[in-house]
């Protein structure tokens, strides 16, 4: 299965793993998954430390490569979705990481529930 994580998976991915439920983490750790991050999440990432609001002390990228996840870009057939997508979710990052999910029919693995609101298939 090829499964989108959500930033804040990432980064619990990497340093609180406790926070992930089991099927959550057994998820990760299973070998015939894909887990893909989004290169929305390394812009979210980005942004975040560049204005102060998250310490980024490590390449995301190389962390990413070295927790066995792919990398996966927003593409203009991901962006062209946006135009239709509900303003369920007010979150930019957010809401481009459910087109990429819905334009390509991978799940999102999240624990924001404001994602139900959409058609997307959740993990």
């Amino acid at each position: 299965m090829n499964i989108i994580i959500d930033t804040h998976i990432f980064l619990w991915s990497l340093s609180e793993p406790e926070k992930l439920s089991e099927n959550k983490q057994l998820e990760l750790q299973t070998p015939a998954n894909s887990i893909y991050l989004s290169s929305i999440s390394i812009t979210e990432l980005m942004i975040k430390a560049s204005i102060g609001k998250l310490d980024i002390n490590f390449d995301p990228i190389d962390m990413a490569k070295q927790s066995g996840f792919q990398l996966l870009d927003f593409g203009a057939e991901d962006a062209m979705s946006l135009k239709d997508l509900p303003f369920h979710h007010k979150d930019p990052f957010d809401r481009m990481l459910i087109a990429q999910g819905l334009t390509r029919s991978y799940p999102i693995m999240t624990d924001d529930a404001k994602f139900r609101q959409y058609g997307c298939k959740l993990i």
